[in-house]
Formats: structure tokens, sequence, C-alpha cells
């Protein structure tokens, strides 16, 4: 390098870019901290690659833990590398803190949401209360988790709609988890049938329909019940237990089929809507001798 580039060079990579705090921030401090920051980085992809292979070996990959796990060392590693490239070039953290308080301040409010997420895509991640490939009911939906990451969980719902649903709101509101210990579900159909029916010929032939199904769990009996006295009914519930709460609509469908088959072949009618019209006496009187008049005159 010739004399002249030389010192054209020295002042340049100790020319004051910015300061924070009392710390001065030069072309060759950003630069440190930067490389610091990139290496960091690749050391986050060496150490997810690894992980990914070991999970492979151990056959969690498919699981979508995996994955969570490898962003959350992914998101360790990278904060490291920034504090340890700020503590290089001097910066401290307080003093950054003092200079951007204002800054910080709107920033915190801004990030509230997505720390809240982070937090609780960790706290599912580790309590494992929800997994890829449950069957839950959150927000009065049945959904099945596809893919859970740190900040937001992917589910599907029955009409195969992805739904985008926030750790959060996982972790702080009331979420239902058909299949947390075991997949077994409960299948309920209600049918009302006339007053005038048969009671025990209509719990037999209930009971006949719900073991007739194919998807029947042998280790749990069906279950009859009479669930009530209706305005125009008597209404019935028949339960069968599956292990398949994904398809609960279509075993639902087929047991409301054998019944109403059943009850046709058994002659028993299933009661809709009516209403008995009573009439006083003296109103009664009045239509009868209207109704009389009216004869009288057209003969």
């Amino acid at each position: 390098m010739k004399p002249t580039e030389h010192a054209f060079a020295q002042p340049f990579i100790r020319v004051e870019l910015f300061k924070v705090g009392s710390t001065t921030v030069t072309p060759t401090t950003l630069v440190i901290a930067l490389v610091i920051v990139f290496s960091s980085y690749l050391f986050s992809r060496v150490v997810r690659a690894g992980m990914r292979r070991f999970f492979q070996r151990t056959g969690l990959a498919p699981s979508g833990e995996a994955g969570a796990a490898e962003r959350l060392v992914h998101y360790g590693i990278v904060f490291m590398g920034i504090l340890v490239a700020l503590r290089t070039t001097g910066i401290r953290l307080d003093a950054l803190f003092a200079a951007g308080a204002v800054f910080a301040v709107g920033f915190g409010f801004a990030m509230q949401n997505i720390t809240q997420n982070f937090v609780s895509g960790v706290i599912l991640l580790f309590e494992r209360t929800i997994k890829p490939g449950d069957v839950i009911e959150v927000g009065g939906q049945i959904v099945k988790v596809q893919q859970m990451s740190i900040r937001a969980t992917i589910v599907r719902t029955l009409d195969e709609e992805d739904v985008i649903v926030p750790n959060s709101s996982l972790v702080q509101s009331n979420v239902k988890n058909f299949t947390l210990e075991d997949n077994i579900y409960r299948v309920r159909v209600t049918v009302g049938v006339s007053y005038s029916s048969d009671v025990p010929q209509v719990k037999a032939v209930l009971e006949s329909c719900a073991r007739s199904m194919d998807y029947r769990e042998k280790g749990f009996e069906p279950r009859v019940l009479l669930l009530g006295f209706g305005a125009s009914a008597l209404e019935f519930e028949a339960s069968v237990w599956m292990r398949d709460p994904w398809n609960h609509r279509i075993a639902g469908s087929k047991l409301r089929e054998a019944i109403w088959l059943a009850f046709k072949e058994q002659q028993i009618m299933i009661a809709f809507p009516q209403v008995d019209v009573h009439f006083d006496h003296p109103v009664a009187e009045s239509l009868r001798l209207l109704s009389a008049r009216k004869t009288t005159s057209a003969a």
C-alpha cells in the first residue's frame, strides 16, 4: 500500500459513525460486530443440522417438535452472538437502553404480543400437552394440529381449511384435546319418537343399531338414554365409542342412517312438531251453529 493510501485508510477506519452512550462506534467496531453476529448465525446452522440428523436417527423428525426445538436453539445462539458482539465493541446494554429509551418503550409495546406467543410456544414445546397430529377443540371448533412453531400453530378444520392460531390462545384459553392420553371418542346421536311408541322396543332398536357399527370400540358398551319428555316427542340418545375423533361426523351419519332404516322396518315413528288446538265450549258451540247455518243455506 502506498503511503498516501495508508494515510487515507487510517482516518477512515477510525472515523466516528455514531455514539451509544460514551462508546464511539467506528467502521472497525461495526465490522467486528457484524462478523460476530454472522458467525453466530453460521454456528447456529451447524448446530441445527446436527440436531436434525440426531432427530432423524431417533425418529422424531416428522413430529414437528424437533423443528420447534431447532428454532429455539437458533434464536438462543443468535441472541448470544448479538450480546457478544455488543460487548466486544464496547457497547454496554444499559447505555444502549438509555440512548433509545423512548424507542425501547414503543418497541416493547409493539413486541408484546410476539413475545407472549413466543413464550407460549416454549411452554407448549416442553409441556407436550398439544402435539402435531392431535385432534383438539379450540374456539368451539374441532381441528387437527398440523404444525407447531415458536410463534403460532397451524391447524386444519373439518372443511380442510388451514388456520393459524397464536400460541398464546392455546395456552391461555380452554382447549379440549381428544387425543391427549388416548384417542377414544364418544359419538352421540339424538332422536325423538312419538309418545305412542313402545319405549322398551325403541331402546332395543337403538342398542342394536349402535352395536352394528363397524367402527365401534368393542371394549366400551353402547349406551341408550331417555333424555327427556319434549313438546312433541320422547327424546332418546344413542352413543357409541370409537377411536377416530377426526371422523366423528361420518360415524354419526352412519349411526343415524342405521336408526332411520331400523325405525322404518319396525314401524317406529320419528316425531315431528305437532300442535293440538282445543276450543272452549262457547266457541265450539258458535262454530257448530255457524256450520249448521251454512249447511242449511246451501240446501
